[in-house]
């Protein structure tokens, strides 16, 4: 897959910015895959950085599909805005995952912060058949982990535990009920 214009653009600023949190390319093209589906009426996203995830996401959305995305640090917030300001459909916040209550909820959540992966109010923010993507998992780990815990065994949730790289692995959960 070649990454999309504005996914370049979001990598040079990462680099402009030395913000080296953002998602890899392998997540990058999962979250572009899922974002390219039918159906997708509604995204959220928490923990923006400087928008490359955001970037892979609404390069693939419809015209009109809303995607709010959420950042806890105000001066990559703002660089995000800066990025999407040509986009009306991408609503850059700041703050925490409480945020996007007021937006939910979602046909497709990229959880890409750390605090709201083990925050069972998260699970809350998916709409009945939306996706959650939980990334920066280590495969084959086997020590208790409350986020595995909580999505690998929630009772709302379908969801499986998946290599997409030789170091990096993907939560993607369905919300069921």
């Amino acid at each position: 897959m070649v990454e999309p214009p504005l996914v370049r653009r979001a990598e040079r600023l990462a680099q402009e910015l030395a913000f080296d949190g953002s998602c890899t390319p392998e997540i990058g093209r999962l979250l572009h895959v899922l974002a390219a589906q039918r159906g997708r009426g509604r995204v959220g996203e928490i923990g923006t950085g400087v928008g490359v995830g955001s970037a892979w996401i609404a390069a693939a959305l419809r015209p009109g599909v809303p995607l709010y995305t959420v950042e806890a640090d105000a001066a990559l917030a703002a660089a995000a805005r800066e990025l999407f300001a040509d986009d009306s459909d991408v609503h850059v916040l700041n703050g925490d995952r409480r945020e996007l209550d007021a937006e939910a909820p979602f046909d497709l959540l990229f959880v890409d912060a750390t605090a709201a992966k083990a925050d069972p109010e998260t699970v809350g923010l998916l709409a009945p058949g939306g996706t959650a993507v939980l990334d920066d998992l280590t495969p084959g780990y086997s020590d208790p982990d409350p986020v595995r815990e909580l999505w690998l065994g929630h009772p709302a949730l379908a969801a499986v535990e998946v290599a997409v790289a030789p170091e990096l692995a993907v939560i993607l959960a369905v919300r069921v009920r």
